[in-house]
């Protein structure tokens, strides 16, 4: 009945957030159905209502047709049948969870709360989040009691950030309901924009389980390969050739050293072993694994030093100017970027650092990390290069290109992603490293 009503137009879904994933739900779903998109940022809002994607994850001609209604008023809420919370779940200081934003989500959707609705998270979360700190506080606000008057799913997001080829209609969905009418509501409607269709998992804690678990395998297998990286430094190996003849064999895993951050890598392991300690399982890999990865800021900014010294340079006043800020390439996402942690730690030697990035929002940049972006043409008489993050800008770049940057004197090029080739870097002048 309720897959009829919201087909027929005589309910609507509700997306609550409109970050990365929200906005791209909001718009597919809103080809198909009547959607309000609703976030507490009213400046968010706003853009999206003037057709400026802040994400870049739908464009402006997508927003532009699209039938959204977008709001930061709660009000419009009211009598929504479908809501689908997709705030972000990052983590403290102290890189315990940080459930804030599902817990605020959770106090409007249960203020507007009616029966027979349905709402399914789709954040990020640990295992037993949804039923036992969500559910509660639905009921509490809304004077509902869940399973009898309302229904609750999860649906954990698997967006890749700024990718065009996998994405919400093409990766398939995992959906989970807490009893079997509200498991085939969720999957009906979540079949309308997901072509690849929709996996029906067991219960929501194997849903919350299997997002988590995802993420926390890749930066694992990472870690792996920023271990060997580092080890590989001390003794003189060039990483990427160990790669290139490791790949030869058929089940070589396709893993690269590298930084990792973003909202998903790099922070849902913690969510995983923040409930593993809580039930008194100390994680021995994937905390490890975490230790290694946030490790790398770290390695690579000593790795600068050491060039720095070999190139006869004075650290402290030299000048080093960083390709890339992003937490990944061609990606406006600077959420947990560690490129800011290298740029941070550079100038703790009281070297001066110039970064050049035009993919990302300046503005975002600046409010969140005080670092203003210089434009590439204003880069001029510096001592280092470091590449930091292989936007297709600088993949464009020759040698001769990042050559004119330079002041006088021998070039320290700190390439992460291994762009360039060693032998060609150095045939050319450059006092080369990478991971």
């Amino acid at each position: 009945m309720l897959y009829n009503n919201i087909i027929s137009g005589k309910e609507k879904i509700a997306v609550v957030g409109l970050g990365y994933v929200g906005i791209s739900l909001a718009v597919e779903f809103s080809k198909r159905v009547n959607v309000i998109g609703f976030d507490i940022n009213s400046e968010k809002i706003l853009k999206y209502k003037n057709g400026i994607d802040p994400t870049n994850e739908v464009g402006e001609r997508a927003l532009a047709d699209c039938d959204v209604i977008f709001s930061d008023d709660e009000s419009k809420l009211e009598g929504v049948k479908f809501f689908i919370v997709a705030v972000p779940t990052p983590i403290n200081l102290d890189k315990t969870p940080d459930l804030t934003p599902v817990i605020g989500a959770s106090e409007i959707v249960g203020r507007h709360l009616s029966k027979d609705a349905i709402v399914v998270y789709e954040s990020t979360v640990y295992p037993g989040t949804t039923e036992e700190i969500c559910v509660p506080i639905l009921e509490k606000n809304s004077g509902l009691k869940c399973g009898v008057d309302f229904k609750i799913g999860y649906s954990p997001e698997r967006v890749n950030p700024s990718d065009k080829i996998h994405t919400i209609r093409t990766i398939k969905k995992i959906v989970s309901g807490c009893d079997e009418q509200a498991l085939e509501n969720i999957a009906e409607i979540y079949e309308l924009i997901v072509d690849a269709g929709v996996y029906r998992a067991k219960n929501i804690k194997v849903a919350e389980a299997a997002k988590v678990v995802e993420n926390a395998q890749r930066d694992v297998n990472i870690a792996f390969m920023n271990e060997i990286a580092v080890a590989f430094d001390y003794m003189g190996i060039n990483t990427n050739d160990v790669i290139e003849v490791m790949r030869t064999k058929w089940n070589a895993l396709n893993f690269r050293p590298g930084l990792v951050g973003g909202h998903c890598i790099g922070v849902d392991p913690y969510y995983f072993i923040y409930k593993a300690e809580e039930l008194g399982y100390h994680s021995k890999i994937i905390s490890q694994g975490r230790l290694t990865n946030d490790y790398m800021a770290e390695f690579i900014v000593s790795a600068v030093i050491k060039k720095l010294i070999l190139a006869d340079k004075k650290v402290k006043g030299s000048k080093i100017a960083v390709l890339g800020i992003t937490f990944k390439e061609n990606c406006v996402d600077i959420r947990n970027t560690k490129v800011a942690d290298i740029v941070r730690e550079l100038k703790e030697y009281g070297i001066e650092v110039f970064v050049c990035d035009s993919v990302c929002n300046r503005d975002d940049v600046f409010k969140e990390y005080g670092i203003d972006i210089v434009d590439f043409s204003k880069l001029s008489e510096v001592d280092g290069v470091i590449i930091a993050v292989p936007h297709n800008e600088f993949m464009n770049l020759s040698l001769c290109d990042i050559d004119k940057l330079y002041s006088e004197g021998k070039k320290v090029l700190i390439d992460i992603k291994g762009i360039f080739n060693k032998d060609d870097a150095e045939k050319d002048g450059f006092i080369y490293w990478s991971l």
